[in-house]
């Protein structure tokens, strides 16, 4: 096995690129080209065992699936639809928090009866039997819509490949109905159509993830390991607060309150008996509540910038994915 370099691929444009760069920012790795905007290499700041390729979203699936990248930044929604055994080629080692999107089946709202795709196949099986044709579905994600439809034991419809904007398809008689990818379905409203019921069958977001396939070097892994620890110091940080009090009683007593929501005890030192605890984001008003009640005094909450723990879960899950 060649001893190469750390192959990151990242979207070089566009909306996923802007949140890219600054996800990998706010872990301490800020994203540079090379050679200015138009070049499609690049490197991670600090990293110089790392390669970086600036590519179209769908290109970096094609990479990871082919193991040319070891690991990339893209949307689920392309590499289901792109990559057959998804689960085999390719490991999905954290979500980003970005780039949220659903893949659904929408109807003309005029379509009253039609709630469900079990509805949807008591349509396309009346239309085949009074008309003679089969329901006409517009999409790009003809794979997905394939296995989806296949699910719901739906068969008596035929793909209209999209290659303009999908959701005018129906309108313009082009199809009876589309598959498409929608973030707060307003454009398909604007368009007169609905999502049905259970329909919908990706909820995709932007993730970072690795490729199985890729020729992972010692000197690749060393590189990842450290890329990892940094995302999961961030991601850690972002999800969590430092809560300090003074709390009379025991130690035993702040443990277990903490325990009761999620939290960690970290130390507590001197007279004062001052307690440091690590809280999930989500819970610290409830536990600052719970520790006035409990007669804490002087309590503080900050944000972390990165919490770095002994343990590498990202990598960890990644490596044990890999095996030797």
């Amino acid at each position: 096995m060649s001893d190469g370099p750390l192959v990151l691929a990242v979207p070089s444009k566009g909306r996923l690129q802007e949140n890219a760069s600054a996800f990998f920012a706010r872990a301490g790795l800020p994203l540079t080209r090379t050679r200015g905007a138009r070049d499609y290499r690049g490197t991670l700041a600090g990293m110089p065992d790392v390669e970086v390729l600036f590519l179209s979203a769908g290109e970096v699936v094609t990479q990871l699936a082919s193991g040319a990248a070891h690991l990339g930044v893209t949307g689920e929604d392309l590499l289901r639809e792109a990559v057959p055994n998804a689960d085999e080629a390719v490991e999905i080692v954290t979500g980003l928090g970005f780039g949220h999107a659903n893949v659904v089946v929408a109807v003309p709202q005029a379509w009253i009866d039609v709630r469900t795709m079990a509805d949807l196949d008591e349509v396309a099986s009346d239309m085949r039997s009074r008309h003679g044709r089969r329901l006409r579905v517009a999409t790009k994600y003809m794979n997905l819509t394939r296995r989806f439809f296949g699910e719901h034991g739906i068969a008596d419809y035929r793909i209209v490949e999209s290659l303009g904007a999908t959701e005018a398809a129906p309108a313009s008689g082009v199809a009876d109905l589309i598959v498409d990818i929608t973030t707060t379905g307003a454009t398909l409203a604007a368009n007169g159509l609905k999502v049905v019921e259970d329909g919908t069958m990706l909820r995709s977001e932007a993730n970072l993830m690795a490729s199985v396939g890729a020729p992972w070097s010692e000197r690749a892994r060393r590189s990842a390991s450290r890329v990892l620890a940094r995302i999961a110091a961030e991601e850690l940080a972002r999800t969590t607060r430092e809560v300090r009090a003074a709390l009379a009683g025991d130690e035993a007593m702040a443990e277990s309150l903490a325990g009761r929501f999620g939290a960690t005890l970290l130390r507590r030192s001197g007279a004062g008996q001052e307690v440091v605890i690590r809280c999930p984001a989500a819970k610290v008003f409830p536990f600052v509540e719970a520790l006035m009640q409990a007669g804490a005094s002087d309590v503080t909450v900050r944000a972390l910038d990165y919490v770095f723990e002994q343990a590498n879960p990202l990598a960890d899950r990644l490596f044990g994915r890999l095996g030797n």
